[in-house]
């Protein structure tokens, strides 16, 4: 290993403790040791699980396994094997997982239990992002792979960093309204020193890439970031938030750059804990966000008063962070807990992450139908054994949940479902709700929304004249070659709802 800092996870020991109702404390309490007792899934999220099944045999390797869905709402996984640093891919074909295939194509991956490849998918189109080792050589690059057709084929990977006699490492992906992927990485000079986050970002779907520019050093001009920690790219229309742990003379709290023009230029940044956590070594764990409306979610742990996992909420309007609570709090017998992860289906939200009680550790989950009405209290633990870092992937009122399991070094995942409860609210939906490609169209783009169901679809032009109206049953295949090129606005409705879509025409 290469680092300058300290590469292993931090202990995270401490005796302090933030103040917490005695009745939430007792709660919490309960509830994960009625867990560990038993051996099963609570259900204070009002979400009933199925059993948990494993993805492949251990010899396919365990490590980092990171989820997304398809175009149907079927899961996605990718995960590591350290004896050979491949880089594993299985997908759900409708009765099970599919026989693992390696994606690195005899690139050799960089990988561990805390970072490894990072997977983003829109629709049917998914893009995988890996580092090729050895790390600190020079001529070890950046790499992504794509699939059109949800990952039944891939390409060869595609060299994405350009960056003369820089190091890079920590690729993590994103995918913008249009399909397009948007890459980060963590860049070095050639010393390994003046560590920062750079975005690199493609219009034609992966086949090339924009000269990456800088989305970090936000708190001040001699900050650099947290060498060690694992990053996360969050894109929602032309908002996109490049997450990120930062290191201001070891105040190692997680801050944000922003981007309003889809990741073209990062114009401002903002710190999304404010824990003030310091620390002189690199505690090896990195965010997680989503957008949801006009608030961007971001989860970290923070070890400032106690080791805590968290979720902050920050205005993108107002440009000011609304709260930042811990999951749970600090209870007896909580020595830790690290990794979480978090993910969103329009306003549904569920957060995953790793915990120690009373020296065992558990997979455990928050959920809510409705982040806009924030977090009930209660949370399940999926499973209580073994775990070492987890991920989820929300669609169709199911989440799927994957985690990397010590005790027999496998990929587990478990599934769950929930009945949806509606808002009553007839507001633009956000998320994975639509699929709309390609856009941009060309001759036709198609047009469905991913449970299959009938909408009304709408279609606006630039000066908001009304182009196109249907009803369809289950899909549209809008004919725009008659159409003026330029951008439309696409307006699905359905029962009390609708989705706002933007329409490139060429």
């Amino acid at each position: 290993m290469y680092f300058r800092k300290k590469s292993f996870p931090y202990p995270y020991l401490t005796t302090s403790a933030p103040t917490i109702h005695p009745l939430s404390m007792k709660n919490y309490l309960v509830l994960a040791l009625f867990a560990l007792v038993c051996n099963i899934v609570t259900a204070q999220t009002g979400i009933d699980w199925g059993t948990s099944v494993d993805i492949a045999p251990s010899s396919f390797g365990g490590q980092h396994p990171r989820i997304v869905v398809d175009a149907s709402g079927n899961p996605i996984v990718i995960w590591t094997r350290s004896g050979d640093e491949s880089l594993m891919f299985a997908r759900w074909n409708g009765t099970g997982f599919t026989a693992p295939v390696k994606l690195n194509d005899g690139l050799t991956v960089a990988n561990a239990s805390w970072m490894g490849p990072d997977i983003a998918a829109k629709g049917d189109t998914v893009y995988v992002v890996m580092k090729q080792t050895p790390e600190a050589d020079t001529n070890s690059h950046v790499y992504l792979t794509r699939s059109f057709d949800g990952g039944s084929t891939f390409s060869i990977p595609l060299r994405v960093d350009y960056l003369a006699d820089s190091v890079s490492r920590f690729p993590t992906v994103a995918v913008d309204d249009a399909g397009h992927p948007l890459v980060a990485f963590m860049k070095f000079n050639n010393s390994f020193l003046d560590s920062r986050w750079a975005v690199s970002r493609s219009f034609d779907y992966g086949a090339t890439f924009q000269t990456d520019v800088e989305a970090s050093g936000w708190s001040s001009p001699g900050s650099e970031v947290c060498d060690c920690c694992p990053g996360a790219l969050v894109s929602d229309g032309a908002t996109v938030a490049m997450l990120y742990r930062d290191n201001r003379n070891n105040i190692r709290d997680t801050w944000a750059g922003l981007s309003t023009d889809s990741g073209t230029t990062f114009s401002t940044g903002f710190n999304l804990d404010q824990n003030n956590w310091n620390i002189n070594s690199c505690p090896a764990t990195g965010p997680d966000g989503v957008i949801v409306g006009d608030t961007l979610y971001s989860v970290f742990m923070n070890g400032a008063s106690g080791t805590l996992a968290y979720l902050s909420a920050f205005s993108l309007s107002s440009q000011t962070l609304v709260s930042v609570d811990p999951l749970t709090g600090v209870v007896p017998g909580l020595s830790q807990q690290n990794y979480p992860r978090i993910d969103h289906d329009d306003r549904a939200l569920c957060v995953v992450w790793r915990q120690v009680l009373n020296g065992e550790s558990q997979l455990a989950l928050r959920f809510t139908q409705d982040i806009t009405q924030g977090l009930p209290a209660g949370f399940d633990v999926v499973d209580g054994s073994g775990i070492v870092n987890a991920d989820v992937a929300l669609a169709n009122a199911k989440v799927h949940v994957v985690w990397q399991d010590e005790n027999d070094g496998k990929v587990k995942y478990k599934l769950g479902t929930y009945s949806p409860v509606s808002t009553g609210l007839a507001t633009p939906a956000v998320g994975k709700s639509v699929v709309m490609a390609p856009n941009p169209a060309m001759d036709h783009t198609i047009i469905r929304l991913v449970d299959h169901s009938a909408f009304l679809a709408e279609v606006y032009g630039f000066a908001g004249n009304l182009v196109y109206a249907s009803t369809e049953t289950t899909m549209l295949r809008l004919d725009t070659s008659e159409f003026q090129p330029g951008t439309y606005v696409v307006v699905l409705k359905q029962a009390g709802r609708q989705w706002l879509r933007k329409l490139v025409v060429n």
